[in-house]
């Protein structure tokens, strides 16, 4: 965690730096190595068709390229996740950041696209984000028939009725559908434990894209239905005071782990994990500054 939140220190010093000289590329190297390898974002952030009716965009590696090198880094995210799975019962998956912009659609898209790479895994992925949906737009299922907020509005509604299943990927997903006037009272519905209860039943792992943990109450109203938090981190972009009071905000228990995002220093890199138990309260303490 030290070493963690040292790459969070330099990388802001390097942004600092190359503010005030912009004509300069080169510098010390923003973290020191961080496991396991850094993703180096080589995919452009354009759009391919998939077949006759979606759309991916191509940064979503895992489901467009999975053999690729990015892809397999992705795969060190779901080999993490299939062993808390097991060891920890880390069936319910919330990936969320301290703020906005920090990455966590597209990792919760990646994750989920690893794990159904597994032809036995059954994946839903859950736009949980009711705030600010992304996943639908992202994935090319923009005007699906039926959504989240659908069925958290009409209980005669069912995972069946909303869930979108995309055989090509061996993917579900539930769109989150048009923003939420209410979203706060939304996620206060008993309709969404029982939504998450029927997902459990018909799924391995159910990886949910959730709303930003700091500004926005949502992830605290929904945590007691989640398994475990992974935390995406921005370098060049999250405060260090944003992240610590994210993790100040979640149940220590629940913090599955931390991906680091976009540390471009060293590889031009893309993504990094840096994980542990979910047991992790321990790691709470050397975020804190005196």
């Amino acid at each position: 965690m030290s070493k963690f939140f040292e790459a969070l220190e330099r990388a802001e010093r390097e942004q600092a730096t190359q503010a005030s000289s912009p004509g300069t590329t080169d510098g010390p190297s923003a973290s020191p190595r961080i496991e396991p390898p850094v993703v180096q974002a080589t995919a452009p952030a354009n759009e391919l068709a998939v077949d006759g009716s979606h759309r991916v965009e191509a940064l979503l590696v895992s489901l467009l390229d999975p053999a690729s090198f990015e892809a397999e880094q992705y795969r060190v995210l779901r080999h993490v996740v299939e062993t808390l799975r097991k060891g920890a019962n880390l069936q319910v998956v919330a990936v969320t950041s301290p703020g906005i912009g920090d990455g966590k659609t597209t990792t919760a898209i990646n994750l989920a696209g690893a794990l159904a790479q597994s032809a036995s895994a059954r994946v839903l992925l859950v736009d949980m984000d009711l705030r600010r949906p992304a996943v639908a737009r992202r994935l090319g299922l923009a005007g699906s028939k039926r959504a989240l907020v659908d069925a958290l509005l009409d209980s005669g509604l069912t995972l069946g009725d909303t869930v979108e299943p995309l055989a090509y990927f061996n993917l579900s997903v539930l769109p989150a559908g048009k923003p939420a006037v209410a979203p706060y009272e939304l996620l206060k519905s008993p309709r969404l434990e029982a939504l998450l209860d029927e997902a459990r039943q018909r799924y391995d792992y159910i990886v949910l894209d959730t709303p930003p943990f700091v500004p926005v109450p949502d992830c605290r109203v929904i945590a007691k239905y989640v398994d475990g938090f992974l935390t995406v981190v921005a370098a060049h972009r999250t405060p260090r005071s944003a992240l610590a009071q994210a993790l100040d905000l979640m149940d220590p228990g629940k913090v599955a782990g931390l991906v680091f995002n976009g540390d471009d220093a060293r590889r031009s890199s893309y993504y990094s994990a840096y994980v542990g138990s979910p047991r992790g309260a321990r790691w709470r303490r050397p975020w804190r500054k005196p």
